[in-house]
């Protein structure tokens, strides 16, 4: 179905220009080339085809737009041609010629001739009609896929073109331009607009201008006339541009990665848990991962324990196998030795979706618990806690943790991840398995053989049954004895949360046996990809389908060495059996009483499906053709050789079993079995009776020849062997061509993405624009999509899942389309970074959607076999070589020659073993239904003959068994091989000795051997002569096969070791076509050299083929170049081609050696360096005595040497350091390679660029502190605007008194400040806790700004503004700035943060903060690298497996020094600037390296998370210190069972740098017995801090005071620090002027000049000022760089024995202080804070309605034995109980009783300190924090039995509600609802009276009031408590009076009134009223009958 336009030409055009041509039809539009210099006639000749997926309607318009057309502007419209196809649409055929109109709609001269076919859709293959257009003269010279006809029977139909783009003409002129645009990573297109689209005209998007090099490639080129936006450019590897469309890419990773065990740590932190169901219980938690479980301790009595316990599980797995593993948390109520506990709830989650989380973690999050035993009650509790999983190189970055106030919103910090609504309902899965086939032969036992044997037995040998697992519950059909078709119609059914937060759901065919149950295969179903969470989504749904199991090859062995295949593990190498199945979910309603409430697995019977409710039977045609096999491994080369294709089991003649049942219906079971399997095998008779054909499935085994001495390769010269298999399926193809349209969409979109990331890379112009074609491609493709998926038939056999999954693909692209073109409108230069990510993440949804869940053709298999044992397999997936008559749906692979190589099945194929190459082939493959197979073979090259077999010989459709080419070519490759760089270690040296081989069809050649080098330029031309390639010439030039570059190590003993792969196509010119630009010669380019499935370097080469014409060899250009005489025959890369070299110039600069280790057992004593570049080097000084001085004597050294000009040439650098031994010997120590000398060349600075000669001040002004909120109102300074901000500090310390008065609120370190608003008692820790605070703060406000950024983005999409210009440039520490925010716009309001370094907290006094940097200092300021540069040495071979050599085990040493290169000669001004001296060169002003002595003082403030070292999931952690020889070890200070500790510690010091500047610091966990273990330990290079610009010796603080808390530490005072920094900066300044100004450079600065000393008296001081100019050095011109503020950094603490896995983090920081300057002061004293002591008193007074528990024997009356419990400290440790008030009958008791509970409190933390011993056999008392509560607690007290618990009240004592004035006021609301409450804290209040309610949870878990307490809370410190001392209970001192209780409590019968008034008083008491009422109401009415008459008769008588 399609319509095809032939443009032919344009006449009447006027004046010459270049003209082009657009077609569009139904959104889609196609360029012509660019005719250039056309006069008044155009000839196109061009043929455009539309595949249509739906008939053309009579009334749709096709336009045809003709432009000229303009490299540098707009093109410019001529004209338009609108035609409305009705007539076309009823003939079919129409020629046209007719005039074009103008904008206006008016007719010009300028006419159009063009002629279009319309096919409708009929179903079958297109009939063309053979000669179409065959009578157009381009066709033959731009081959449209019309060959001579020789091969009349392929032909009859038309030849689609199949490429993988939508939007290319037929002409292969095409394919021409994409092979230029593919060519030259350093010359791609570089064009502007070639088409104008509507809304160009308003653009103003200026088009770049052509570079030379394109001018003379003609623009013509563009072939097809796509738009120059959606050209591809090549990409890294010039394969990897599908550039023909005849050839497919090959794959070029060679290892599968699935199924390799990695490294993976998963650390869960139970912290606490709340509003648990159930009364007075005692607590457990078991976390469970997989199979391992551990419990935390047990909390008695409470429905709120807090743990704040760590586990850590370490796994060594697969990731599959991982991210499958289960987390369980469940929680157990009274759980000891003898008893296992009872549940009270669970969670669970696989780790997959923790691992899915941003940084893989959830962090502080509530789980609910819920009960799986009973799905009709609610949540049983939350759970709060935090989850990790580190893989190996995952770094987790922790939330800072300071205050944990806003986490008590648990519904808001759910552990659940995003979208997965917080209410998750129960919900069934029913997992219906129906049968499967194609099963293999499982049971060898030796007894089943002999039965066969002897009774002829025939029964199937497997025993299957399906196993399906999922969230953690597993469960199983029945076993169906002896089957290889088994029939189950079974279901399986889950309970289980919706949405489960466990993705995959496994099922598995197991074989059950006697002895163990092996699986048959496994599949696994996502549940993300079946099921849609949107508005319009759906449930999860699945089938009825089949799913295809593939694993290990079908025949049985015993040990079966793949086995782990059929468990799902690794890429499977066989197919094992198809399954028929379905899933449902449906949600339940939990309030049906009928629902059954468990959660066990169950299975039941099911209703059995119809047969044809998978679809219809089809049957299918499969093709091969075996082009080439070369490559053959050595090791197999000797025996024939032949290759077998599978699809399913058909074709499988060793082991494919059986055939399953259909094909026996299918052929009306003529034949056994056996005698198919007969026929099968004879290759001869190649058709049964009937004519019908039967399948060849395997190739002539054959005798490979040698090719060199690693590899053969079979003899399929021009006789090519073809294979044909015969299958039936299941017609459901419709699924596969939706996923091939969007893996099409995918496939250009990533190449796209490919390009525009290779053009920033290689800093090509405008990647901007290539990213808005992408774009553009993008949304059309996606249009396209909507339309081709819409019309999907719609057959019974299409499932809810094809449906659904159809709409929502259709709404999903549909709405990527859209999106697609909105951002290709915000595409500008200064958002390609964020808009990358984006389309980036359109790829990954691409791919995801595109995977389709629902299987139908199984996977396709190619096998090598020697001697019918099978070597190597390649597995292409049958949707990629499917036939559809829409191009879009086609295979990607379909009738292609695609390039495969095979590999080594399962666990054989990692590793090294994997990575070389068994065979590599060069197969053709096309499957699709056997009624349209008469195009099998039209994408093959052509110039073939088919060679049948006898039977099929007349039959013009019957397929080949052989082709026999009868055209050949001859051509010359040459492969200038330039160089290669960052190539694998291969040899212990840390070197390699590589050499390269190259291989192109049957033929290979080496290039030298070059020795010890990681970059070898081998600067060789390989010449490969009289290479022979089948087919037509003109496919030759677009098709040439690919060249594979293997890589190798030579040694000296042995073969050559891999050490890496990559392929090329080679340039070809034929013989009629000229040497000259724009092709020839051909660029070098790159080529990523694989290892396996990692890189490992770059190859730098070219290669071109030349095709030998009738003149023999003489025709080809001459090999010239520079013949080099020493090289002997080896032929240089000749001149057109190898780079332009000029002369550089590199200097070194040697600064000195470190940590250099031993070399062969000996000591390295006199180390030297050598440094190469491109064959010219320096050797350093050598070191006399590395022991004594590990630095160099002379520092700076240079070479010149000739480098390429094109700076991505440019070859590494290589630094060796070799060991001078006695007599002359030399020993390789280590070797650094520098791959890229970009970040050293030096650029002669601009003239233009330097703002700071402008002449103007600059005034900034420091106000006091602005709050960062104020983001929007920062001014702009330009270079010489002026700005005046002011800070005065005396105004801060009057605020501060101020502010200190009012007392302060918030989190943090301030309610120290209420209590004691005494400056001394500030301390070091309450400005590290505000700092922490402002670090949240700041975070936060970040994210804020960066959303808010991105909607201004949105609207000011239109104007695009350029900063590039703005006058920033001159700043260059602008950008390290951290606290900008991060969106360029901020860069104009320059100072947007000048002093708003921190915000102000709103009513809360001024702490004097630092900053807290939560990473290392090293991250935040470049490694220090500023001038001095590290390098670490490495030698010794890279390990082969992931796992172990990493390079830090390599590194052996490091070199610091640094280099700088440029072109010579340099600009005079340079040299001639003052103070220059020539011995230094380009690093003047560097510092000395001599030893000196330096005092270094480290701080450790805290570590936090670290991995627990001891059974209990503890450590006792202590610090361990080492610098060169002082070894410090802090070991009595351990702290124990904590792995939080804060050890508030400094250490001084002193140290000699160079000998010791390398600083570890460790923390150890003590032990009692044995050695200590290292936990993890963080090593700082304190020599480059120490030199480092950045000055980070000693932090600089905020503000400047010279005593309390915030004294300044450093012995140089700012003043000083400020004259030293600009003298060395040749800053003019500083000069100090009146009013507190201060002139550096051309900036004035103004503050405070007044400082207080500690007896308040003022003083003049420079210091404010001077410090200020310090806190914004970087932006002084020239010399700025930002100074290193104080600080605290976090370092990751890491253990050698587990690399890459954090092991905790460290607070701390370093300062240093030169022994030569005066002495620093003390340490500041950071010591922890001690808890405080407290003293809380709580007097109970009285109860109030109590329920009441007992019965009275007597009388039956209710009545309670109150008293009350209360405690403080965690585990009623401290628990205190009242008197018993007995027999209260109204629920009031009367105690006047006193609590008195010390406590030890962390203001800071909120926390309360107990420290006791864990156990009986603890060593030492451990310290816990547990948060402040006070519990209590009602009970009912009896005799004999236990005391029943009634109520209980929790009051968190910095936040509880207020108590109600009385007993009435009294509510539920307190507890339930304290959102809305009043809040007070004891801490503040210090004394609270007042009622509380008592509360615990009925039948129903619904909370009730269970009675009230009067309660008085009194907080006083130890001292006041001193002073003022209370007695308990009612003791002295300060007595409570006796209660006054009724004297119920004697026994009634003592006083029988008295207990009468009560009973009567108490249960009577209304009643009695009512009667007392009553009767007085009677006797009114009495009183009034009786004496109304005699009053009536005196009324009436008057008297």
């Amino acid at each position: 179905m399609a319509l095809q336009l032939q443009l032919r030409t344009v006449s009447g055009l006027r004046g010459r220009a270049d003209r082009i041509a657009k077609a569009a039809f139904r959104g889609l539009s196609f360029y012509t080339r660019v005719l250039e210099n056309c006069e008044d006639e155009a000839r196109f000749d061009e043929t455009f085809r539309w595949p249509v997926a739906s008939n053309i309607d009579g009334n749709e318009i096709l336009e045809i737009q003709v432009f000229n057309y303009s490299k540098v502007f707009t093109n410019r419209l001529i004209g338009t041609f609108r035609m409305v196809l009705q007539k076309v649409v009823e003939e079919g055929h129409v020629e046209v010629m007719d005039t074009l109109i103008d904008d206006n709609n008016s007719a010009i001269q300028t006419s159009i001739s063009i002629e279009i076919r319309y096919q409708a859709l009929d179903g079958t293959v297109g009939t063309w009609n053979d000669k179409e257009f065959l009578e157009t003269p381009s066709v033959h010279s731009e081959g449209d896929g019309r060959y001579p006809l020789e091969t009349d029977s392929l032909l009859s139909g038309h030849r689609q073109s199949t490429d993988g783009s939508v939007g290319k003409s037929n002409q292969q002129s095409t394919e021409r331009s994409f092979r230029r645009a593919g060519k030259g990573v350093f010359s791609a297109m570089k064009l502007g607009k070639a088409r104008p689209t509507k809304d160009d005209h308003r653009k103003q998007d200026e088009p770049a201008v052509l570079e030379a090099e394109d001018l003379d490639r003609k623009v013509m080129r563009l072939g097809g006339g796509l738009d120059p936006d959606t050209i591809s450019l090549a990409s890294v590897t010039a394969v990897t541009t599908n550039v023909s469309n005849k050839r497919s890419k090959p794959d070029i990773k060679m290892e599968p990665s699935a199924g390799r065990p990695m490294d993976y740590q998963i650390s869960i932190t139970v912290i606490e848990a709340r509003q648990l169901v159930g009364l007075n219980m005692d607590p457990v938690v078991c976390v469970e991962v997989g199979e391992e479980k551990k419990y935390t301790s047990m909390k008695e009595s409470t429905n709120c324990p807090y743990y704040n316990e760590y586990f850590v599980f370490d796994f060594h797995v697969p990731p599959d196998v991982m991210f499958d593993k289960i987390i369980k948390l469940s929680v157990i109520h009274s759980k000891n030795l003898l008893r296992s506990g009872t549940l009270v709830g669970s969670f669970k989650m696989d780790v997959g979706t923790v691992y899915t989380q941003p940084e893989h973690q959830f962090y502080h999050k509530w789980a609910i618990l819920s009960d799986p035993e009973d799905l009709t009650a609610g949540l049983k509790g939350y759970l709060k806690c935090d989850i990790a999983v580190v893989g190996k190189g995952d770094n987790i970055k922790t939330p800072h943790k300071a205050n944990e106030t806003e986490e008590d919103d648990i519904e808001g910090n759910l552990l659940l991840p995003d979208g997965v609504p917080p209410e998750r309902q129960w919900a069934r899965f029913y997992i219906k398995i129906y049968r499967a086939e194609g099963l293999p032969r499982m049971n060898t036992s030796i007894m089943a053989n002999v039965k066969k044997a002897l009774i002829g037995e025939n029964k199937d040998l497997v025993d299957p049954y399906v196993q399906v697992a999922f969230a953690g519950q597993k469960g199983k059909t029945s076993v169906q004895k002896s089957s290889y078709e088994p029939l189950w119609n079974e279901q399986i059914i889950f309970t289980e949360m919706f949405p489960p937060l466990c993705k995959r759901i496994k099922i598995q065919i197991r074989d059950s046996d006697k002895v163990n149950d092996v699986a048959i295969g496994t599949h696994f179903i996502d549940l993300r990809k079946i099921s849609n969470e949107g508005d319009k989504g759906y449930l999860p749904t699945f089938g009825p389908a089949w799913v295809n199991m593939y694993g290990s090859t079908r025949n049985y062995t015993l040990m079966d060495e793949h086995q782990e295949l059929n468990e799902g593990l690794g890429e499977g190498v066989s197919f094992r059996a198809r399954l028929l199945m379905s899933l449902a979910v449906e949600i339940l309603d939990t309030s049906n009483p009928e629902i059954n409430s468990s959660t066990e697995v169950q299975v039941e019977q099911a209703t059995p499906v119809a047969d044809n409710c998978t679809g219809k039977m089809e049957e299918f045609f499969l093709f091969g053709a075996f082009l080439e096999a070369t490559m053959i491994d050595r090791k197999i080369g000797d025996k024939p050789i032949n290759f077998e294709v599978t699809i399913g089991n058909y074709g499988n003649q060793i082991d494919g079993m059986t055939k399953p049942v259909l094909r026996r219906k299918k052929e009306g079971g003529d034949g056994d079995e056996e005698e198919s399997e007969l026929l099968h095998n004879s290759s001869e008779d190649e058709a049964d009776e009937d004519g019908e054909m039967v399948s060849v499935s395997s190739s002539q085994p054959m005798k490979p020849l040698v090719t060199d001495r690693n590899y053969f390769h079979l003899p399929y010269f021009e006789k090519k062997p073809c294979i044909y298999i015969k299958s039936w399926w299941q017609d459901q193809r419709r699924r596969l061509y939706n996923a091939n349209i969007m893996d099409k969409i995918a496939d250009k979109l990533e190449e796209g993405l490919n390009d525009v990331q290779e053009m920033i890379k290689t800093e090509k112009p405008h990647p901007e624009r290539r990213l808005r074609g992408v774009l553009e491609e993008l949304s059309s493709g996606c249009l396209r999509f909507v339309t081709l998926a819409d019309k999907d038939q719609h057959h019974s056999s299409r499932t809810r899942l094809d449906r659904e999954r159809l709409k929502s693909c259709m709404r999903e692209l549909e709405n990527m389309g859209q999106q697609a073109t909105t951002l290709r409108s915000q595409v500008k230069k200064n958002t390609m970074k964020d808009k990358l990510k984006q389309v980036q993440n359109f790829l990954q949804k691409l791919r995801f959607l595109a995977d389709e869940p629902q299987h139908t053709i199984p996977d396709i298999f190619v096998w090598m076999m020697s001697n019918n044992k099978r070597i190597a397999y390649a597995r292409v997936p049958s949707k990629d070589i499917l036939y559809s008559i829409v191009d879009e749906e086609m295979g990607k692979d379909c009738a292609k020659v695609k390039t495969v190589f095979l590999k080594l099945p399962g666990k054989r194929g990692f590793g090294p073993a994997g990575w070389t190459v068994q065979a590599k082939m060069e197969i053709y493959l096309w499957l699709g239904l056997n009624k349209q197979r008469k195009d099998f073979l039209s994408g093959l090259p052509c110039g073939f003959e088919e060679k049948k077999t006898t039977r099929g010989q007349n039959l013009p459709s019957f397929p080949p068994i052989s082709l026999l080419y009868t055209k050949k070519q001859v051509f010359q490759l040459r492969a200038h091989m330039y160089q290669a760089r960052s190539l694998f270690a291969a040899d212990s040296s840390g070197l390699s000795d590589p050499f390269a081989r190259v291989f192109f069809t049957s033929q290979s050649q080496c290039t030298e051997v070059l020795n010890e080098t990681l970059c070898p330029t081998w600067d060789q031309l390989l010449v490969f002569d009289n290479v022979e390639l089948y087919g037509e010439a003109h496919e030759m030039r677009d098709d040439p096969p690919i060249i594979v570059i293997e890589i190798y190590d030579q040694d000296t003993v042995g073969k050559a070791d891999f050490m890496g792969r990559t392929f090329a196509k080679p340039v070809v010119k034929m013989s009629d076509e000229q040497y000259c630009p724009p092709r020839f010669p051909p660029q070098l380019e790159y080529y990523q050299i694989y290892r396996g499935n990692s890189t490992a370097g770059d190859l730098l080469a070219a290669f071109e083929l030349l095709q030998i014409g009738s003149g023999g060899k003489s025709d080809l250009p001459p090999i010239d170049g520079p013949t080099d005489i020493d090289r002997g025959p080896i032929l240089p890369v000749p001149l057109g081609i190898r780079p332009v070299l000029s002369k550089y110039r590199v200097e070194i600069l040697f600064w000195g050696l470190r940590d250099l280790k031993r070399v062969n057992l000996a000591q390295v004593d006199r180390p030297r360096v050598d440094i190469e570049c491109a064959g010219k080097g320096v050797q350093s000084a050598l070191i006399q005595n590395y022991k004594k001085n590990p630095n160099f004597s002379t520092l700076v050294k240079w070479f010149e040497v000739d480098l390429p000009e094109n700076e991505l040439l440019h070859p590494p650098l290589n630094i060796r350091v070799v060991d001078c031994r006695a007599f002359g010997r030399y020993t390789l120590v280590g070797s650094h390679t520098v791959s890229s000398l970009r970040k050293f060349i030096y650029r002669p600075p601009d003239k233009k660029a330097q703002h700071w000669n402008m002449t103007g001040e600059i005034i900034v002004n420091m106000e006091p502190e602005v709050p960062i909120k104020k983001m929007e109102t920062m001014v702009k300074l330009e270079a010489n605007s002026d700005a005046v901000v002011k800070v005065d500090v005396s105004e801060e310390e009057k605020e501060k008194k101020k502010k200190k008065k009012k007392g302060g609120g918030g989190g943090g370190g301030e309610e120290i400040e209420e209590e004691e608003p005494d400056e001394s008692m500030l301390d070091w820790w309450s400005k590290y806790f505000a700092s922490i605070e402002t670090m949240k703060e700041q975070l936060r406000q970040q994210e804020a700004a960066a959303a808010e950024a991105e909607e201004k983005e949105e609207m000011e999409i239109a104007d695009e503004i350029k900063f590039d210009d703005s006058p920033m440039k001159g700043f260059k520490g602008q950008a390290k700035n951290k606290e900008k925010s991060k969106t360029p716009k901020d860069d104009k309001k320059k100072k947007q943060q000048s002093a708003p370094e921190l915000p102000e907290k709103k009513n809360k006094q001024k702490i004097d903060e630092l900053k807290v940097f939560n990473k290392e200092l090293e991250t935040e300021f470049d490694n220090f690298e500023d001038w001095l540069h590290t390098f670490n040495l490495l030698r010794g071979k890279i390990g082969d497996n992931d796992d172990n050599a990493t390079e830090e085990e390599r590194i052996v040493g490091r070199f610091k020094g640094s280099m700088c290169v440029y072109k010579v000669p340099l600009p005079d001004d340079i040299t001639k600037e003052a103070g220059y001296d020539p011995t230094f060169g380009m690093f003047q002003g560097i510092p000395s390296n001599d030893p000196i002595n330096v005092l270094v003082r480290v701080y450790i403030v805290r570590a936090t998370d670290l991995h627990p070292a001891d059974i209990n999931g503890k450590a006792d952690p202590y610090i361990a210190i080492k610098l060169g020889k002082t070894d410090i070890k802090d070991k009595e200070n351990y702290i124990s069972k904590q792995l939080n500790p804060v050890f508030g510690k400094s250490f001084d010091i002193e140290a000699t740098f160079p000998m010791e500047s390398m600083l570890t610091v460790a923390v150890y966990d003590w032990d009692l017995v044995g050695t200590d273990d290292l936990i993890g330990e963080t090593k700082i290079d304190l020599e480059n801090r120490y030199y480092s610009k950045h000055r980070a010796t000693c932090g600089v603080s905020q503000t400047y005071s010279i005593h309390g808390y915030n004294i300044w530490r450093d012995p140089m005072k700012p003043s000083q620090i400020l004259s030293k920094l600009c003298k060395e900066g040749k800053v003019d300044g500083p000069h100090f002027g009146p009013g507190g100004r201060v002139k550096v450079a051309n900036r004035v600065y103004t503050g405070p000049t007044e400082i207080e000393d500690e007896n308040g008296q003022k003083k003049q001081t420079d210091e404010h000022l001077a410090l200020t100019v310090l806190r914004h050095w970087e932006d002084v011109p020239r010399a700025g760089c930002k100074l290193v503020p104080e600080h605290v950094e976090t370092r990751p603490l890491l253990n050698p024995d587990k690399p890459g896995i954090e092991q905790g983090r460290l607070e701390m920081w370093v300062d240093m202080f030169p022994m030569d300057m005066p002495a620093p002061g003390p340490a500041i004293d950071i010591s922890p804070r001690k808890p405080k002591k407290y003293e809380l008193r709580v007097i109970v007074w009285n109860t109030d309605e109590v329920i009441l528990e007992d019965d009275d024997y007597f009388t039956g009356e209710k009545s309670s034995d109150i008293f009350v419990r209360g405690w403080l400290k965690g585990q009623q440790e401290d628990k205190q109980d009242t008197d018993v008030h007995y027999h209260s009958l109204t629920g009031e008791g009367n105690f006047n009783w006193r609590y008195i509970f010390p406590f030890d409190y962390l203001m800071a933390e909120e926390k309360i300190v107990i420290s006791k011993k864990e156990s009986m056999f603890s060593w030492d008392e451990t310290e816990y924090k547990i948060p402040a509560r006070l519990t209590l607690q009602v009970w009912d007290a009896d005799h004999f039995s236990a005391d029943d618990f009634l109520g209980a009240i929790e009051l968190d004592l910095n936040r509880f509600p207020r108590g109600a004035k009385t007993s009435k006021q009294c509510s539920l609301e307190m507890v339930t609802n304290e959102a809305e409450l009043p809040m007070v804290s004891i801490f503040k209040q210090k004394r609270v009276k007042g009622w509380w309610p008592f509360v615990a949870r009925d039948e129903n878990d619904e909370l009730e009031i269970t009675g009230k307490v009067e309660a008085e809370l009194h907080l006083l410190t130890a001292e006041e408590a001193e002073k003022s001392p209370a007695g308990l209970a009612r003791n002295e001192p300060d007595p409570l009076e006796k209660p006054n209780r009724p004297d119920t409590s004697f026994i009634w019968f003592l006083n029988p009134l008295k207990s009468i008034k009560y009973l009567i008083c108490t249960r009577y008491k209304w009643l009695i009223i009512k009667i007392v009422l009553a009767l007085l109401l009677l006797i009114m009415v009495a009183l009034f009958l009786y004496s109304m008459p005699g009053y009536m008769v005196k009324k009436l008588l008057g008297a």
